[in-house]
């Protein structure tokens, strides 16, 4: 099996001019800055709504950057480049912030598009969305703690019905659909209905995946729960496993709402308990297909080491690979070349709507200990290598 080094920037940046390098490595020094991540995204929107003349500017930088366009049709460019060098893509329409049935319906359209652009094109090996997409956020929070009204009732299943609708398409069509997870107070309940969802459809492939935030430190446990389930019950789980999106905010509400904090007390407790998760999913691979999102260089080396030591087939459907478009290109792009399953989450959507994935990425980019550095870095390296091997 062949060793991945993920320092061959060769590889991670081969689909990247040299203007679009150092364009990368300009977005990415921006971060450094707290205030401009800070107070950026909100000037943004506030600049597009009073239509001033940035709308270009946005969208030839940080929203070319981590976006593959505002359309499906526009994703298909990002996409050809992203399977032409071996990866697949994720249509993530990340449009989000309104919370009417007009907007949920409008939503669930544009996600069964998505589904059905993934039967028809082979570059789209998945597709992926989030319940409150699909439903109201206070719905999904009653629903967590049983205490639905008849009107609240009535709004909870619509929600499902579409929820229910869009994993039927997905099956149908033959295409793996991710159900994001969210904040742990509205998770109890999109866990029972994805896991209802997994028992109905994943009967004998895994076509339906949850979502397990490795930040939570009861995760472990209910992985071993559902594993337990799934081999009584005869059906298979999908379970895509991320470190997690919502910490501080997790923190924040338990401390003023007095109870115990879900999440783990340190980044390495957190990376602890995804390796952990990692390696029970992949000894229990007969009823668990496994999509690792990480930007983690060592976990991701560890199912490769994994793989490796059982003998199992670095092209096993079981196994998938994902990161973010515009990050990790040294991970995603040196897996695929050594012939692993690889996707990035290629998010779309009007530039306006889109502006809360891109402060989060920003954000994250600024918080995450080291990452803008290790973005950096490779970036600075293969920019040098060119100029070496052009001289």
């Amino acid at each position: 099996m062949t060793q991945v080094s993920f320092d061959n920037t060769e590889v991670a940046f081969k689909h990247k001019s040299d203007a679009k390098l150092k364009q990368a490595k300009w977005l990415f020094s921006l971060f450094n800055y707290k205030w401009l991540v800070r107070f950026g995204p909100g000037l943004t929107a506030f600049g597009l709504k009073l239509r001033l003349p940035i709308k270009g500017l946005v969208k030839q930088t940080i929203f070319e950057q981590f976006c593959g366009g505002e359309t499906i049709e526009e994703c298909n460019q990002a996409g050809d480049v992203l399977y032409k060098n071996g990866v697949g893509s994720i249509l993530d329409y990340s449009v989000e912030g309104v919370e009417e049935e007009a907007t949920f319906q409008s939503n669930f359209e544009e996600l069964k598009r998505a589904i059905l652009t993934a039967k028809s094109d082979v570059k789209f090996p998945f597709a992926v969305f989030k319940c409150t997409g699909i439903g109201k956020f206070d719905i999904l929070e009653k629903a967590s703690n049983g205490s639905l009204s008849d009107a609240d009732q009535a709004s909870f299943d619509m929600m499902k019905n579409r929820l229910e609708q869009l994993c039927q398409i997905a099956v149908d069509s033959k295409v793996r659909l991710l159900i994001d997870a969210e904040e742990t107070w509205i998770q109890d309940i999109i866990d029972a209905l994805v896991m209802d969802l997994m028992r109905k459809h994943n009967t004998h492939e895994v076509c339906i995946y949850n979502t397990l935030q490795m930040y939570r430190h009861d995760r472990v446990a209910y992985l071993k729960k559902s594993i337990e389930e799934a081999k009584s019950q005869g059906f298979q789980l999908g379970y895509k496993l991320v470190r997690g999106a919502y910490m501080e905010k997790e923190r924040e509400r338990a401390e003023e709402m007095g109870y115990a904090s879900p999440i783990q007390p340190n980044k390495e407790s957190t990376d602890a308990g995804f390796d952990e998760a990692l390696t029970i999913c992949f000894n229990n691979r007969d009823v668990v297909a496994t999509c690792l999102g990480t930007h983690n260089e060592s976990s991701s080396k560890l199912l490769t080491e994994l793989m490796e030591k059982e003998g199992v087939a670095i092209t096993d459907d079981r196994f998938w690979f994902a990161q973010l478009y515009g990050m990790s290109d040294n991970i995603s792009f040196n897996l695929a070349n050594a012939g692993y399953n690889v996707a990035k989450y290629l998010p779309y959507g009007p530039i306006q709507a889109v502006l809360p994935y891109l402060g989060r990425r920003a954000q994250e980019n600024s918080s995450v200990a080291g990452q803008v550095g290790r973005e950096m870095s490779l970036i600075v390296k293969e920019l040098k290598r060119r100029k070496g091997v052009d001289s």
